[in-house]
């Protein structure tokens, strides 16, 4: 056979395997494995027991009015802190709206004592106090400066204050990240009480004024982890 047959034939080889192969006419072992993945989101859901507080009405000077009250975290995530955002609005007898200066003037004569449950003789001991006027216009770190830490800090455990987070004893330097909030289904009671300043002084003009508080909780997430 003359060498350009052979090279031929050899080509006509090569071209069959080629189609055998494309045709799909050889045998192998072969195993497949299939993964799924589900992404499902955890809910923050934020509570207060009452929603609506007993009305405090017919107020003078002096007046205090103890109210307590429950955060819930009802939703799968724990919270790490709640922000508290203070709104106020203010009326006169008729239902009519008084000038700023006025619903201000009101505001910064009304205080809000945050409180804690002691053992002694007293029911509640006061922790700090802030007038609603500087709740609603300070921020967060402006109205940190206004705690006496001294007196928080001497308490025999740990307290929730809002927009501060857990506070406590020097020896509670080092809190474990886990209770630094409101875990899922956990609560944190909210005791205070609104007083009416007495300032010595006529305060004629705040006579007959009403005023319609609302108080916001937002509770945020924990940071992000490996999961």
């Amino acid at each position: 056979m003359s060498i350009k047959k052979k090279l031929s034939m050899g080509i006509l080889s090569a071209a069959l395997g080629i189609s055998l192969i494309g045709g799909g006419t050889f045998a192998y072992f072969s195993d497949t494995a299939t993964q799924t993945n589900t992404f499902a989101s955890g809910t923050i859901d934020l509570d207060v027991d009452p929603v609506v507080q007993v009305p405090m009405e017919n107020l003078k000077p002096g007046d205090w009015m103890p109210r307590s009250f429950e955060l819930q975290n009802n939703g799968s995530l724990d919270i790490k802190y709640v922000n508290l955002n203070t709104e106020y609005s203010v009326t006169d007898s008729d239902g009519d709206a008084v000038v700023p200066g006025l619903a201000d003037a009101y505001a910064e004569q009304l205080y809000v004592q945050f409180l804690n449950n002691t053992s002694g003789d007293e029911d509640y001991e006061v922790l700090f106090e802030v007038s609603l006027y500087d709740l609603a216009n300070l921020t967060p770190e402006d109205l940190a400066t206004k705690i006496d830490m001294e007196t928080v800090m001497t308490q025999p455990g740990l307290i929730w204050i809002p927009f501060i987070g857990w506070v406590g004893p020097a020896q509670y330097d080092d809190i474990p990240e886990e209770v630094t909030g409101i875990t899922a289904g956990g609560t944190a009671d909210f005791d205070v009480q609104f007083r009416f300043n007495d300032t010595d002084e006529r305060q004629n003009d705040l006579q007959g004024l009403n005023l319609d508080l609302t108080w916001t909780f937002e509770g945020f997430q924990t940071d992000g982890e490996e999961r």
